[in-house]
């Protein structure tokens, strides 16, 4: 994508302070962090949803990813660390380019996510986890 940030990052046009980079996935900090310390790990090849990302490379984000999170816990002092992957723009994605957010967090560091709990009505659950294990067995058997 000629017009994408994140590649542009990868291809050295754009400036970053980069903090891990392999065959497959670049790490870089968030210009606008949460906390500082908040990286981004994203696939050197673009793609915008996380749905098209091979396993290998999905997994390595992953990986890399965590073992950021304990960098960031133990060189930055942070108790803990969030991975957040936001697929689409209604969960929140900004930049089309898929990228996992690894954030370090501490009890009082003022971030709050604002996550609703529902409740499943009689059946409802057990008729949405038979929806999808019934797709996730129609698509092991296209693959």
């Amino acid at each position: 994508m000629a017009e994408c940030i994140f590649c542009k990052i990868v291809k050295g046009e754009i400036p970053s302070f980069k903090v891990y980079e392999d065959e497959l996935v670049y790490a870089f900090l968030d210009i606008g962090p949460i906390n500082f310390g908040h990286t981004l790990v994203i696939p050197k090849e673009h793609h915008e949803s996380s749905a098209t990302i091979p396993e290998e490379t999905a997994g390595r984000m992953f990986r890399i990813g965590a073992r950021i999170g304990v960098a960031l816990k133990r060189e930055l002092d942070f108790e803990a660390f969030n991975l957040h992957l936001a697929d689409g723009t209604a969960a929140g994605q900004v930049v089309m380019h898929a990228h996992l957010h690894v954030i370090p967090r501490g009890v009082e560091d003022g971030f709050h996510w604002n996550w609703r709990q529902l409740r499943y009505e009689d059946g409802r659950a057990a008729d949405c986890a038979e929806k999808i294990a019934k797709r996730l067995a129609a698509a092991a058997k296209q693959a």
